[in-house]
């Protein structure tokens, strides 16, 4: 047992071996208080502290939440509770020496699953190799997290949809305040995160109040675009009401509801949305045009906001496979050009343009795709890739833009699972285990099947570690240059290269008939 004194209370963790290195792991550490009772749907109440010695050996509970279906291979069901759920765990080889880099990680889920406690998600094994302090936190999910309830509640309640931010921004602060105690840099934090915790990390790079809580942001798989304006929410808002069986004149009953009630009506929205959409299902985003996030991310990147921050940025090659290959179509499914085409119709690619986008993938690929192959690409450029690339060109000096004090760094995923005989190529999610040094674990056999490269997981982890120390990704023996008007991308494989401007056609093709991001 390791016991330490922080600003907060003192702590009691435990140690393991990772790699050879003594760990040391506090695990379900609160950084605010319970988000409950009358807390629910209000911003995060910082933390008053303990008295006495707090056992952190265990991990906390989850944000509340329903199974994930279909849930990913390995996936375990997750202990939750709304009183608890605002903790985090760390990770550290000790306090000893200089004040170590710190590295927060940002789950993902599509802001409805997922916790800091998933075994993919254990530190210990990149806190050894980098010798960085980890930190995974929770954060409010779902309905919990981005109810719009600015016009139904009125006051105390104008951020109510940006709830799962505004945790995130409050455990940020309960790190720069306690990390030292763990032996971490409060002045060199990099958060960082894939799909939606990807996602929040791009909404909190565009969040005035989240400028100085991080020093490099790292985004896997995700985008600055993920948004949702007030009145687009609203309508969210009123569907969820009518499936508690609430209306405008009783939305005050959602304080009180039990949380089951809320995760019942929030499956029945799922599932409404699920049939209404040929891509991902999203419905819980933050809004914009809120006290937190007043305009789009993007946009506030664009003005400077955060521009001093380091930031990476990446995609897999495949981010759409998984959404063709599980999802059966339906009885009345159009077929898969005309799915493309609704898909790229919600990125903003006019229908009369939609085939010009099959053109730029033929000479992408040297060849026609087939019909799964143009629907998984059409999802992949449309929600992952082109939001990224047009992130990282905001990040660019130009006439119309303040140039950007951190550095900017791009990398294109592409190594190929072997699961479902390789349909899933280098699909959503592949790159975790990698990051993260767990490509033995079983959670990670699914897409692994032990036939993962280690020196990838090396060079990723070894890079992402170089890049939270210094604010420049390393590979052994490769030069990875800043993005810059050259596009240049660390194309991740086998064999990682450097590649400028990767899958260029497609990105002219965007570029040129959908000038609107895609949200």
């Amino acid at each position: 047992m390791t016991c330490l004194s922080t600003p907060s209370g003192s702590v009691r963790g435990s140690s393991v071996e990772s790699e050879g290195i003594t760990i040391q792991r506090f695990l379900g550490m609160p950084y605010a208080e319970p988000p409950s009772g009358a807390n629910r749907f209000r911003p995060p109440v910082p933390l008053v502290g303990w008295q006495g010695v707090r056992d952190c050996t265990a991990p906390g509970p989850a944000a509340p939440q329903n199974p994930e279906s279909p849930a990913p291979p390995g996936t375990k069901p997750r202990s939750w509770s709304e009183d608890g759920c605002l903790n985090l765990n760390i990770w550290t080889r000790g306090t000893d020496g200089p004040a170590r880099p710190v590295m927060v990680w940002i789950h993902g889920g599509a802001y409805l699953f997922g916790a800091n406690s998933d075994a993919m998600y254990d530190g210990g094994r990149l806190a050894a190799a980098s010798g960085a302090v980890l930190v995974s936190i929770n954060y409010r999910l779902g309905a919990l997290g981005f109810l719009h309830l600015a016009e139904l509640l009125g006051p105390g309640y104008e951020d109510s949809s940006n709830l799962a931010l505004l945790d995130q921004l409050e455990a940020l602060r309960w790190i720069r305040t306690n990390i030292r105690a763990f032996g971490g840099d409060p002045s060199n934090v990099t958060v960082f995160g894939e799909s939606a915790g990807a996602a929040a990390v791009g909404a909190l790079l565009g969040m005035p109040a989240s400028e100085g809580l991080f020093r490099r942001a790292i985004m896997q798989s995700g985008t600055a675009e993920r948004y949702r304006q007030p009145e687009e929410s609203a309508r969210i808002s009123s569907a969820f009401l009518e499936l508690c069986g609430l209306d405008r004149s009783s939305a005050t009953q959602l304080l009180a509801l039990p949380v089951g009630r809320l995760l019942e009506a929030q499956a029945a929205l799922e599932q409404r949305v699920a049939a209404e959409s040929f891509a991902v299902p999203l419905p819980f985003q933050p809004t914009v045009g809120t006290p937190s996030l007043p305009v789009p991310p993007l946009e506030s990147v664009r003005n400077g906001v955060n521009r001093g921050v380091d930031l990476l940025v990446g995609t897999n090659l495949n981010e759409g496979s998984f959404a063709v290959e599980t999802r059966p179509p339906a009885s009345d499914d159009p077929g898969y050009p005309d799915r493309a085409a609704a898909v790229l119709a919600g990125a903003g690619v006019p229908a009369e343009e939609a085939p010009g986008y099959t053109e730029a993938l033929t000479r992408v690929l040297s060849r026609e795709p087939a019909g799964k192959e143009l629907l998984e690409a059409a999802i992949a450029d449309s929600m992952y890739r082109q939001p990224s690339n047009r992130l990282l060109d905001a990040r660019l000096p130009g006439a119309a833009r303040p140039a950007a004090g951190g550095k900017t760094f791009a990398y294109l995923f592409t190594w190929r699972s072997p699961a479902m005989g390789g349909k899933l190529g280098a699909c959503h999610a592949l790159d975790i285990p990698f990051v993260f040094r767990h490509l033995d674990i079983p959670e990670a056999a699914f897409l692994t099947r032990g036939k993962a490269p280690q020196p990838l997981s090396d060079a990723m982890s070894g890079a992402w570690a170089s890049f939270a120390q210094t604010g420049t990704p390393r590979i052994a023996g490769l030069g990875w240059p800043e993005y810059g008007q050259e596009r240049n991308t660390m194309v991740l494989d086998a064999e990682p290269g450097l590649e400028a401007d990767p899958r260029r056609e497609i990105r002219e093709f965007f570029e040129a008939v959908s000038p609107l991001p895609s949200r």
